[in-house]
C-alpha cells in the first residue's frame, strides 16, 4: 500500500500460503540480491524462525537490515543465530499491530546507530513512528494486552460473564478498541498463548500463567 515490492517465502509447517490480495505481494522460493530490508515473522515455532533468519542472513547483502518479531524471543538471542549479528533488530509484530501508528523496536548491543536509523526511515516510510523498548520477551504493548486477554480467559472460565459483556466493559471502561476477547481471536489464540508461555518461562512468574481455557 506504500509502494513497495514485497516477496514473501511461505514457511508454515506444510500450510498453503494465503491469498495476499495485492499484485505487488507475491510468494518466492528465492531472495533476490535488490532486498532493501529483510523481515521474519515467526512467533510460535523457534526452529523455523531460527532457519529463516539464518536464510536471510546469508541471502541478504551485509549492508541490508533485518526486523524479526521478538514478543517470544529476546532480539539478542536471535542475533546470535546468524554471523551478521549487527543487521538484526527485534521489533512488535502481532496481527492487528499494523493498524498502529506507533512500532516497539528493539535494539541489541550489536545494533549501530546505522542500523537503527535505516530501520527508523522504512518504517517511518510506512507510516510508523518507532520507540526504542528494552529487548525483553513480550516488549510492553503485548505484555499488557495478554495479560488482559488470559485475565478475560479466567474470568470466562469462571463463568463470570459472557464474551460479549467482558468486550463491552472493556472497551467502554477503558477505550480499547477491542475488547480482550475480540483482540485474542483476532490477534489469534496461538500468538497469544505463545508470548504468555514465553514470559512464563523467561520470568518464572505464575501471573503470566495460561488459563486452562
Amino acid at each position: 500500500a506504500k509502494g513497495y515490492d514485497v516477496l514473501v517465502l511461505w514457511n508454515s509447517l506444510g500450510k498453503p500460503a494465503p491469498d495476499f490480495g495485492h499484485a505487488s505481494i507475491r510468494q518466492t522460493a528465492a531472495i533476490p540480491p535488490d532486498v532493501s530490508v529483510g523481515i521474519e515473522l515467526t512467533n510460535n515455532d523457534r526452529v523455523v524462525k531460527q532457519k529463516n533468519l539464518q536464510k536471510l542472513d546469508k541471502s541478504l547483502p551485509p549492508n541490508v537490515p533485518i526486523l524479526s518479531s521478538s514478543v517470544t524471543v529476546t532480539a539478542m538471542e536471535q542475533a546470535g543465530w546468524i554471523n551478521r549479528r549487527h543487521r538484526l533488530v527485534g521489533f512488535c509484530a502481532l496481527p492487528t499491530f499494523s493498524e498502529k501508528s506507533l512500532a516497539e523496536v528493539a535494539p541489541t548491543v550489536f545494533s549501530p546507530k546505522e542500523t537503527i536509523e535505516v530501520v527508523r526511515l522504512f518504517l517511518g516510510s510506512i507510516g510508523k513512528e518507532i520507540v526504542l523498548v528494552q529487548d525483553r520477551v513480550g516488549m510492553v504493548l503485548p505484555r499488557i494486552l495478554c495479560q488482559i486477554m488470559n485475565e478475560a480467559a479466567f474470568a470466562l472460565q469462571e463463568d463470570i460473564a459472557s464474551p460479549r459483556d467482558i468486550d463491552t466493559a472493556m472497551k467502554l471502561g477503558t477505550n480499547y478498541p477491542y475488547g480482550p476477547v475480540e483482540w485474542a481471536n483476532r490477534i489469534g489464540i496461538h500468538h497469544v498463548c505463545s508470548i504468555l508461555a514465553a514470559m512464563e518461562h523467561d520470568l518464572k512468574e505464575d501471573r503470566y500463567r495460561v488459563a486452562p481455557l
